[in-house]
């Protein structure tokens, strides 16, 4: 069944609240539509298969099947049959033939995960293969066509695996016609509230009763830096359901840390406070809305303004 797009936007629309998410689908879309080869970049567990997954959905090829490979997780020496197949006795323990995941892939749309993990001793046949539109099964005699559109990922800096003789600098530029970057979740802080109440959706069996998130977890969950990225929140919020007792999760089922503001006397915090957001807005209206500029003024890191503006954002005040 060709899937619609309306099928796989109700699974990355909510990505696309930070501008960076945004400008990364707004290019998916534009790719999408033709037919050549994507390398999508970004540290692990950022979304690079979600980016995958939405090119092809909206491509010509969306009716026939997307087919994955993790390079990183299949040992060597299974890798190459594992991509082209093999013919009966190609090697010991080969009583049948196999078709390979490229001829699986045949008029789809083939996804080499990871791949910057792939042997260089298999690099080459991996590019001729993309070049020649044909593969060779182990043990086979004939090469066989093959149509497949190439996406890949990577979380490797690609520039330091060629130079490291890692991978090869032609596959690279076969490989890369048109580049994406997925950012890291800690520069789309506007990403994680969304994310967060899909995630409790999507794992809501684990609880039932849970209904969604208070609204205090918004400040917890925005104050992490979320090394893990995508994968670690989906993960924070799975363990929440399962330690939740209320039937909106509350800050400590996150079991996530964040230090407490002293205040040394009555009244002081709350006009140490306004004299900041004062201080916050007037340097942001200065800076022209820049966000970058504002931090450097201010002498904080720009992921602490983006905190304490979510935070002036949740009091009801208007930032622009």
């Amino acid at each position: 069944m060709n899937p619609q797009p309306n099928e796989v936007t109700s699974v990355v629309q909510p990505l696309c609240a930070a501008p960076a998410s945004i400008e990364t689908f707004r290019l998916a879309e534009k790719v999408a539509c033709t037919d050549v080869a994507v390398l999508i970049h970004g540290e692990s567990g950022t979304g690079k298969e979600v980016v995958a997954q939405y090119v092809h959905a909206r491509s010509a090829r969306a009716a026939m099947p997307l087919v994955a490979v993790n390079c990183a997780a299949i040992p060597e020496n299974m890798l190459e049959t594992t991509l082209f197949g093999h013919e009966r006795g190609a090697f010991t323990g080969a009583t049948n033939a196999r078709q390979g995941k490229f001829l699986l892939a045949h008029n789809g749309t083939l996804l080499l995960d990871e791949v910057t993990e792939m042997p260089i001793s298999l690099q080459a046949k991996l590019l001729r293969a993309i070049q020649e539109k044909e593969i060779e099964p182990l043990g086979g005699k004939y090469p066989q066509p093959v149509d497949v559109r190439i996406l890949a990922t990577s979380n490797r800096d690609l520039g330091e695996a060629i130079a490291a003789g890692d991978f090869r600098e032609d596959l690279y530029y076969r490989l890369s016609v048109f580049p994406l970057q997925v950012s890291p979740l800690r520069e789309r802080i506007e990403d994680l509230w969304p994310l967060a109440a899909l995630f409790v959706r999507k794992h809501g069996s684990i609880s039932p009763k849970v209904e969604g998130l208070d609204k205090r977890c918004k400040a917890v969950i925005e104050s992490h830096l979320w090394p893990g990225n995508v994968r670690e929140l989906e993960n924070t919020i799975q363990r929440a359901l399962v330690v939740a007792q209320e039937p909106l999760l509350q800050p400590e089922d996150l079991g996530l840390s964040v230090a407490p503001i002293e205040v040394a006397e009555p009244g002081l915090g709350a006009k140490l406070e306004q004299t900041e957001q004062n201080l916050v807005l007037a340097t942001l209206a200065q800076n022209s809305g820049n966000r970058k500029a504002t931090a450097q003024a201010l002498g904080v890191s720009e992921r602490t303004l983006r905190y304490k503006l979510a935070r002036l954002r949740d009091s009801g005040v208007q930032v622009t």
